[in-house]
């Protein structure tokens, strides 16, 4: 009896664990069976392996084939176990270095004629294989570029099975035509491109500085205007303003496109921009899936901008699942046998018209609204979750005297991105101490009752609006980290009643 090892990668959300990949062969009724705890793809592996080896000159042995994926407890799903199945079975007769079997993950889905095929989630599959120890991970040709971006770890791109084996130690020769690497998928979305300008914007100063102050403190922002006032175009000018992740974010952000089936060809700096459609479901947000679970728009925009336009047109249920991602930074999501967690630190855009036909309070505009459905338009933002947004902007549209005015208002993504840069720097070097480095992520208590916390007299207006309901204490704690961005951005060390007074005026609904 021989028993042929390896190891392959099994993803439950953003978690990837090892499994060792076992294969049996006994001298019994010939057949192919695969256990331990798998799904239907992986159920089906057993016809792709045979046919796969079969095309590619390496048939398997003709008897009783038992491979176990274990641990047996630990779900697996999808068909990235598909290589390490194949070259398990082949080491069971086959010639092989057995220690490169015991030092290599294999990643990958098979095709019938023994071609590698690009599965979703290779990088963070490979950077978990690099933390369980493994010293080798052998990934499609099409997915080596991503698996590259993973330190201390060697990657070897395969275009067919024969190369896989050839890595092993089995001696031979090249096929009679070359395999062509299989490319990713058409429909994938193509990289982003560079930000727009913010100087594109004209006559809405009052929402620039809205804008950069949200930037330089991580705070949520809800723009409430006209059509054609310019609220997309300024959401979609945020990612551009704010810091170039780090290392650990950049890695986060491609694995979340990893996941999701999308291209990751290099990494990139600029924070993630998800824009999802006012139809989008629950699911669409937050995540899901039966047995394999892909990551939602929120935890794709984890480290960026998540921009719901037309935000009273998604459904409520989808809007107050964004409140517990809001207050802790994650996404569990909970199925049966498994449960998955996204991150979730993301800067949420909403934008919403003032009324159904978008022209109640507009200057020589006729608002038809029945006053009851300016109500409910209004109320589609549940109290709850528009009390986790810190600033509250009403704007107009830019009258024909500011288009004409000129540029001298103006102000550029690169002006704004130094003022965030200098004022996240200095919200870092106050907060070195403590494990938070931007205001939005401060807790209340330390805000209160911190070594820095503001003098009573100079909190003084937020009790008062504490005290008569205008405030809740959630908003209360969010008044307090847009002032201390306030005061980061006009470097002062302490929070000054200008800064209370000016993020008093912010949450409550500034009029632009």
């Amino acid at each position: 009896m021989t028993v042929g090892r390896t190891w392959g990668v099994v993803l439950t959300g953003l978690q990837g664990d090892l499994v060792e990949v076992e294969a049996d062969l006994s001298n019994q009724t010939p057949g192919f069976a695969i256990i331990g705890l798998v799904d239907k793809a992986i159920g089906e592996a057993h016809q792709r392996v045979h046919n796969a080896c079969a095309n590619a000159g390496l048939p398997l042995p003709r008897r009783k084939l038992t491979v176990n994926l274990s641990p047996a407890n630990l779900p697996k799903h999808g068909t990235g176990l598909d290589v390490a199945i194949a070259i398990a079975a082949l080491a069971t007769e086959a010639p092989r270095d057995a220690a490169s079997l015991l030092a290599t993950a294999h990643i990958g889905e098979l095709g019938l004629d023994g071609r590698l095929r690009p599965v979703p989630g290779v990088l963070p599959a490979v950077a978990a294989a690099a933390r369980a120890g493994i010293r080798r991970v052998i990934v499609p040709h099409a997915n080596l570029a991503e698996a590259e971006l993973v330190a201390d770890i060697e990657v070897c791109g395969a275009v067919g099975l024969r190369d896989v084996a050839r890595r092993h130690g089995l001696d031979l020769d090249l096929p009679d035509r070359e395999l062509e690497p299989v490319p990713l998928s058409a429909s994938a979305e193509p990289e982003a491109s560079a930000a727009p300008d913010l100087a594109d914007v004209i006559g809405q100063r009052d929402a620039v500085d809205a804008l950069v102050l949200a930037a330089a403190g991580g705070h949520h922002l809800l723009m409430s205007g006209p059509p054609g006032a310019g609220k997309t175009m300024l959401a979609r000018r945020l990612p551009g303003i704010l810091p170039d992740l780090d290392d650990e974010a950049a890695i986060q952000a491609a694995s979340m496109r990893s996941l999701a089936g999308l291209p990751v060809v290099a990494l990139t700096r600029t924070p993630p921009f998800e824009a999802p459609h006012h139809s989008a479901s629950v699911g669409a947000l937050v995540g899901g899936g039966s047995r394999a679970v892909r990551p939602g728009a929120i935890a794709r925009a984890s480290g960026g901008v998540l921009f719901l336009d037309e935000a009273g047109e998604f459904g409520a249920h989808a809007l107050d699942a964004l409140r517990q991602p809001l207050e802790t930074g994650s996404i569990e999501i909970h199925r049966a046998g498994f449960r998955a967690t996204f991150p979730a630190r993301f800067q949420l855009v909403l934008a919403m018209n003032p009324c159904p036909c978008g022209n109640y309070g507009v200057l020589h505009a006729e608002c038809r609204c029945p006053s009851l459905a300016i109500r409910r338009h209004a109320g589609k933002l549940s109290g709850p979750l528009r009390d986790r947004i810190d600033i509250e902007l009403g704007l107009q549209r830019v009258a024909v005297a500011r288009l004409r005015r000129g540029d001298d208002s103006r102000v550029t993504t690169a002006a704004a991105r130094a003022e965030v840069v200098e004022a996240r720097s200095r919200a870092a070097h106050r907060l070195a101490s403590t494990p938070w480095r931007t205001n939005a992520e401060v807790p209340g208590t330390w805000l209160r009752d911190g070594p820095l916390a503001p003098e009573p007299a100079i909190r003084r207006p937020l009790d008062a609006a504490l005290q008569r309901g205008a405030l809740t204490l959630r908003g209360y704690d969010r008044v307090l980290r847009l002032a201390w961005t306030s005061a980061d951005l006009a470097a002062r060390d302490r929070v000054s009643p200008q800064d209370i007074g000016r993020a008093l005026y912010l949450k409550n609904g500034a009029q632009g």
